[in-house]
Formats: C-alpha cells, structure tokens, sequence
C-alpha cells in the first residue's frame, strides 16, 4: 500500500508542534502499525530526517506504552486493539492517516507521540498498599470470594493504564482508570481495610492532577483496549459516597 501519514511533530515540551505530511509506499498488509512506523524512521534516517519518536515496549497489547490517536481515534480503529496490535491490513491503499498523542493537560508531549503519563502512577500511589497479611499463598478457597465480584475484580485489574480513556474524553477525565484500581481491590477481602481512605485519596489526587470530571459520555469504555466496562464508574461511585458518609459520621468523635 502507498500511504499519506501526517504526524503530529514536537521537539520537546516547550515547542508549539505541528503536523508534518510523511508519503509511506510500499507498506505490507502485514505489518502491524508500530511496524509500519519502524519503516517509515528507517527511511527518514537514510534521508538524514529526525525519526518519528513512539514509545513502546511489550508490543503484546498488554503494557499500555504505545498509546497514540489515530485518524482522531484512541489507538486506532479497531475495537478492544493496541496501537501495536494494530495491523495494516485494516487500512487501504492511497488512505491518509492522522497519527497524534494523547491530548491532555496532565500529559503533556515530551516528543512527537511521547507523552508523559507519570500523573497515573502518581494516582496508583495515593491509594496506598493493603495491610492486610497475607503471608505465603493461601489455599484456593481459604478466602471466599463470591464469583461475580471475583469476576468483576479480575476485569477491572485487566486495566493497562494506556491513558486512552483520558485521550479519548472530551473531558480528559481519568475517572475508568481510577475506578478500575479502585475496584479491583475494593471488591477482594484483602482490600477491605483500606477501602475508604484509598478511594477518597485517589479521586483527590485525580482532580488535583488536572484531570475532568466524568460526565458519563461513555467514550472511555468504548475506546479502552481491555473493554473495562462503564459499570466500573458507577462502583467508584458507589465507594466514594459511602467513604465521604462514614468520614462526616466520624468526624465530630474525632473533633472530641
């Protein structure tokens, strides 16, 4: 396939950026989308040109890094896909393609593709760690766990944390990948001791970041690679109300 790609380029943090227009002949249906890129800097490199910077690392759909808009879309047009999952083959000959990183205040580009997404380990963090012992690995069914909170636990844990739900809202909110963490520990007897103060911290941390608010849009769900479902937000919810009650019962007998 030949193809038009039109890049998002930024030399650093401090640069306004720009689009720049890069002809790719000859792509393969085979390659995936990173693929196609390594091709195109390949070719930019001989030609004495600075190579499109991306970040990636797994390229197994399953570390989040290689995050980036494609023709306005949060990792392309394939539902429940990675950018590096992408493959070339659901594109066509002759196609132009907007690639750019994810827009958001706390994102900012550090090059081209590259943004920095340090603010979701700065949320992970303000939930804290379970205190709860758990010593060396108990027996399969020593801690009951009923299955459909074990199944929603494990689905919300599926949670890479690309940044594409905040990419993809036009609020910029990060409340699916907040209320993923919060979940699948809320749900687990091991995470029970510190279910209030992690949630009412996390969402304290999300807002001061820079983060929106959730207006139940719906487009987090939809553009998330591992499908983390909108009922996550409702959990989260359903957790910070009941944190935010049990902190003004308590408050005047700590006044006292």
């Amino acid at each position: 396939m030949n193809l038009t790609l039109h890049v998002w380029r930024q030399s650093g943090p401090s640069d306004a950026g720009r689009m720049v227009t890069i002809d790719a002949p000859g792509i393969s249906t085979e390659m995936s989308f990173l693929e196609m890129l390594d091709v195109v800097n390949e070719r930019l490199t001989l030609a004495g040109d600075e190579p499109i910077a991306f970040e990636h690392d797994c390229r197994e759909g399953i570390c989040g890094s290689c995050g980036m808009m494609v023709n306005g879309v949060a990792h392309g047009p394939q539902r429940a896909t990675t950018v590096c999952q992408l493959h070339m083959r659901f594109f066509h000959d002759g196609q132009e393609l907007w690639i750019e990183p994810w827009r958001a205040e706390p994102f900012p580009v550090i090059k081209d593709l590259v943004v920095d997404r340090r603010a979701f380990d700065k949320v992970i963090q303000a939930g804290g760690y379970i205190t709860a012992p758990t010593g060396t690995a108990p027996d399969a069914n020593a801690i009951p766990v009923p299955k459909p909170d074990a199944d929603a636990a494990f689905e919300a844990a599926n949670c890479i944390g690309c940044g594409a739900c905040v990419a993809a809202c036009p609020n910029a909110s990060a409340m699916l990948f907040t209320a993923a963490k919060v979940t699948h520990l809320g749900l687990l007897p091991q995470g029970q001791a510190e279910r209030d103060s992690r949630v009412l911290s996390m969402i304290a941390t999300h807002d001061s970041l820079g983060f929106g608010s959730c207006t139940n849009i719906g487009e987090c769900s939809a553009a998330c690679p591992k499908e983390i479902p909108l009922e996550a937000i409702a959990r989260l919810n359903g957790d910070l109300l009941r944190a935010a009650r049990r902190r003004r019962r308590r408050a005047p007998r700590d006044r006292r």
